[in-house]
């Protein structure tokens, strides 16, 4: 894997498009958590980063599931976007634009990149065969037909790729396929459709992975699929369908696949046309730029998005990513998750239970730049929480607070008492730091909690609560709490990141608020602090059972 050593000026990150179909579940949240603590770190730490996103709003999901409960295709992704929108934010997800893509810069942006592909030979018309739902009487999507996959065998695979073998393939190619929609096997109907001609890209795409920071299991996966030979990828769809109609043709739209992600440079457009906003469009996606441009995923898409979209960008004369980072799914208690089971579990569901940062922290804890799924253990989740936010890092405030606010009117020490310890805390700024950088965010959190219990080891050591019964120690106390207090402040600028609500409101009991990484460095001394209330409260096994009842 690549490493990160260079510090550009400008970042652009993007986040796969959640499709507005449905309302977004805790699974969900893992990959959207994963780059917000990137992005939260590299704004920490001065950067300019953009984080865009959009809602994926077109394609025959959305169109069915509207015709089902009799509202308009556009009216239903609108109501999924707001909401999903609502979702991110109060998971503390913080997007610098959050946009759609059945907008008008989408569609002007569509049909400008399929003229420059069409123009540069990149696009061809061809007649196949296509699964056709003679009931529904409408071509059937991929993802509505279902059966064995021709590869491995696997019973219950989708259309266009197996999930157990990781193949791809046509969906004519399924063995003993079914229509999800009628439960009859399909016929095959004839259709001219337009494809990008992927395999005119295959020498620069080779190339082009060995220069992008890409985890090496995702470039062993790339190198299987080259080896089984790229596909020209269909980009037109029939009608009935919900999405742009292409340019010059009556009953035929743009396939979701593509319009999805020309979505991401619809929301930077949006962005940049605001009024008295400092972006300049071009000075993301021109092919000059020296923006870094950032992709993070799920595991289910990395064959579009390493291989189709960056063709795309080329093609079109657009910068490529320079990075694409790639996560695994959720599991809960070592299980997919289940409605049955009650561990399918809306954001909403859990926001209207718990903390949303308990979460934030916990895929921290559980995550790293690999593509390994990541489990939700609820008693893990529980005994994390509360041993490491609560038991460790909160609780050097509220022990050394107490003395501060009480006996020493709010006031921090002129001294430290172990000035050599709070520079071994503030020296290992750098290496997690890397961390960070690097998406090793379980490491990152194991090394600061390392940290937190050498704080509460030093607090266990000095005994501050024992000093104080001796009128004559009185300011040895203060010194001491001022140290903890200090070590308290270092951590909570290593947890800022992952945790942004809890340190604001540690920033403000310490009267130290809006720093940065470089702040780390600071002492608190001769400093006015303020009342120290609760940070947080421990989890407990009935807010997990809550949880688990409202899914059911």
């Amino acid at each position: 894997m690549k490493s990160e050593d260079q510090k550009p000026n400008k970042i652009l990150v993007f986040n796969a498009l959640p499709y507005a179909n449905g309302p977004i579940h805790i699974g969900h949240l893992v990959g959207y958590i994963q780059a917000d603590i990137w992005v939260r770190f590299q704004k920490l730490q001065g950067l300019q980063c953009l984080y865009l996103c959009a809602s994926d709003a077109h394609g025959t999901p959305i169109m069915l599931s509207a015709e089902e409960i009799g509202v308009e295709p556009r009216d239903l992704a609108t109501k999924y976007t707001l909401q999903h929108q609502e979702d991110f934010s109060d998971f503390l997800i913080q997007f610098d634009n959050y946009h759609t893509t059945d907008s008008k810069e989408n569609k002007e942006l569509v049909e400008t990149i399929f003229a420059s592909l069409s123009g540069a030979g990149h696009i061809e018309k061809k007649i196949i065969e296509q699964a056709y739902d003679e009931q529904q009487k409408m071509f059937l999507p991929d993802r509505y037909v279902r059966g064995e996959c021709p590869n491995c065998g696997q019973v219950d695979q989708y259309g266009d790729s197996c999930e157990h073998c990781g193949s791809t393939y046509k969906t004519t190619d399924l063995i003993n396929p079914i229509s999800v929609l009628s439960g009859e096997k399909p016929s095959l109907k004839t259709s001219e459709h337009y494809f990008l001609k992927l395999k005119n890209f295959e020498s620069m795409l080779k190339g082009w992975i060995e220069t992008i920071d890409i985890h090496d299991s995702v470039k062993a996966k790339l190198g299987e699929w080259f080896v089984t030979g790229l596909r020209n990828w269909d980009i037109s769809r029939d009608e009935p369908y919900f999405g742009f109609k292409i340019p010059g043709e009556e009953s035929k739209y743009f396939y979701v696949w593509l319009d999805a992600p020309v979505g991401y440079l619809a929301s930077l457009k949006h962005l940049c046309d605001q009024d008295n906003n400092p972006y300049q469009y071009d000075d993301y996606f021109s092919k000059d730029t020296t923006t870094r441009l950032i992709h993070f995923i799920g595991k289910d898409i990395i064959y579009f998005h390493t291989l189709f979209w960056p063709a795309v960008l080329e093609g079109s004369g657009l910068k490529k990513p320079d990075g694409i980072y790639v996560n695994g799914f959720l599991t809960v208690n070592g299980k997919k998750m289940s409605k049955s089971r009650g561990t399918l579990i809306k954001a909403r569901t859990y926001l209207k239970q718990l903390n949303p940062e308990y979460l934030r922290y916990y895929y921290a804890y559980k995550l790293s730049s690999g593509i390994d799924d990541i489990d939700l253990d609820s008693n893990d989740f529980i005994n994390r929480v509360n041993s490491d936010l609560v038991g460790k890092w909160v609780n050097i405030a509220s022990r050394c607070a107490k003395f501060i606010n009480d006996d020493f009117n709010n006031q921090l020490s002129s001294t430290i008492n172990d000035p050599e310890l709070l520079a071994n805390f503030q020296g290992e700024a750098d290496a997690i730091a890397a961390m960070y950088q690097n998406r090793e965010t379980g490491q990152a959190m194991r090394a600061i909690m390392a940290l937190a219990d050498r704080a509460n080891q030093y607090l266990d050591q000095q005994k501050p609560w024992v000093l104080a019964k001796d009128e004559s120690q009185k300011h040895q106390v203060q010194s001491i709490c001022t140290m903890g207090l200090n070590l308290f402040y270092v951590l909570m600028i290593y947890l800022k990141p992952v945790v942004p609500s809890i340190v604001k409101n540690a920033e403000i009991f310490l009267n130290a608020e809006k720093r940065q990484w470089s702040d780390v460095g600071e002492t608190l001394i001769d400093h006015q602090i303020r009342d120290y209330n609760p940070l947080l409260v421990r989890l407990k096994t009935e807010d997990i059972d809550a949880i688990i009842d409202a899914s059911l």
